[in-house]
């Protein structure tokens, strides 16, 4: 029951992930007025406004493939599953810090409960060393 509540939770983390592709590719808005990834401190001023949500697309694009593929992998018992989210969350981790507007107002429009969420999950995966589940 454990590795299917762990691989379920790893799989929707990695669906939300696609909700910010398609914010970033102006698909839709994922709330009225927020405009992250532009002004990001980290791509913004280097490659403009444009090339950072295409950036932003595709890092989030390959982190929720990587998260979707580490739950699955749980859900049908592989034991490469481990490595895969620890890269994903990383990933992800890094992303969401690259992404940042350098403010700290509103850091929930800009993947700070994902930062929480990644941070989370690395801390139990490489410091507590949880789950083991036995595959």
């Amino acid at each position: 029951m454990l590795s299917f509540i762990i691989g379920a939770f790893m799989v929707l983390h990695g669906l939300v992930h696609f909700l910010y592709v398609g914010h970033s590719l102006r698909l839709f808005e994922l709330q009225s007025g927020m405009v992250w990834p532009e002004g990001s401190w980290a791509f913004s001023r280097l490659v403009g406004d444009q090339a950072t949500r295409l950036v932003a697309s595709i890092s989030y694009t390959l982190a929720a493939i990587g998260f979707v593929a580490g739950g699955a992998a749980i859900l049908l018992r592989q034991a490469w599953w481990r490595p895969v989210v620890v890269g994903s969350a990383a990933f992800s981790a890094v992303m969401v810090f690259l992404f940042w507007n350098g403010k700290l107002q509103r850091l929930d429009n800009q993947g700070g409960i994902a930062l929480l969420i990644n941070m989370a999950i690395l801390v139990a995966l490489l410091i507590l060393r949880w789950p083991s589940l036995g595959f």
